[in-house]
């Protein structure tokens, strides 16, 4: 069934574009993967001028729910997604940078977070998502590997747990919140004063958390993810604030 589209008003007229996109979203009249009308359709349908559409359009495109293909063709215009783990990260990491939110807030929403990732991968993690994060350790415990090459690794290998967990929305945001602090893991990384032995330090972490998930033990997987982001991230706060060792073996 086509979208009936109306005029909106013309005060702060990029805003009621917005609204009126939103509302057929939320009326479920616009689905992810459903095309919005070439601007110049569009434009004069919700009565607004093109440079206001595009304005709008902007805004949903920065936070992650429209793509906008230029050009002509079938794929041109702007499609509705449903993708919205960059968008999420990019926003968390310019408001870290602002000031927003504390390392403290950042590092305790982490525990949380992953905390359920590990414990709900260890029931449902599908064996492909396993092996994916068995290379990501294997690729961690290569010699020699630099400490960016390391954090991208990490990087992927906690997104890819939170994943396999079975909530898309505490993926999405263990992803965005792991990405805000990349940079700052990065540099405590590069910080280290014996390199190789932090590296094999953190992958034996990576290593036993990754056979806690295999045998379906949640709750020690919990346990020694909370101590592994602490040992870490915690030095960032103001020291190592976790609890006093893992309980995992």
């Amino acid at each position: 069934m086509p979208v009936e589209w109306q005029p909106v008003q013309q005060s702060r007229t990029h805003e009621l574009v917005l609204r009126s996109i939103e509302e057929r979203v939320f009326a479920g009249e616009l689905r992810a993967g459903d095309r919005l009308p070439p601007e110049r359709e569009l434009a004069p349908v919700l009565g607004v001028s093109r440079s206001a559409l595009r304005e709008a359009l902007r805004v949903l495109e920065t936070i992650g729910v429209l793509v906008a293909q230029p050009g002509r063709g079938p794929d041109a215009g702007a499609r509705i997604v449903r993708n919205p783990d960059d968008a999420l990260g990019r926003l968390l990491r310019l408001h870290f940078a602002l000031g927003s939110y504390s390392l403290h807030d950042v590092l305790e929403a982490r525990v949380v977070l992953e905390r359920s990732s590990f414990e709900g991968a260890a029931c449902h993690a599908p064996d492909e998502d396993l092996d994916e994060a068995e290379e990501l350790v294997a690729g961690m415990a290569e010699p020699g590997i630099g400490v960016s090459a390391f954090n991208d690794l990490d990087t992927r290998f906690h997104v890819l747990i939170a994943r396999s967990s079975g909530n898309a929305l505490t993926s999405t945001l263990t992803s965005a919140v792991r990405e805000s602090v990349r940079p700052l893991i990065l540099r405590a990384l590069e910080a280290a004063e014996d390199w190789p032995a932090t590296a094999r330090a953190l992958n034996a972490e990576h290593r036993t958390l990754l056979t806690l998930v295999r045998e379906g033990s949640g709750p020690e997987a919990a346990d020694l993810v909370e101590w592994h982001i602490r040992g870490l991230h915690g030095t960032l706060v103001e020291g190592p604030t976790g609890p006093t060792g893992p309980t995992a073996p």
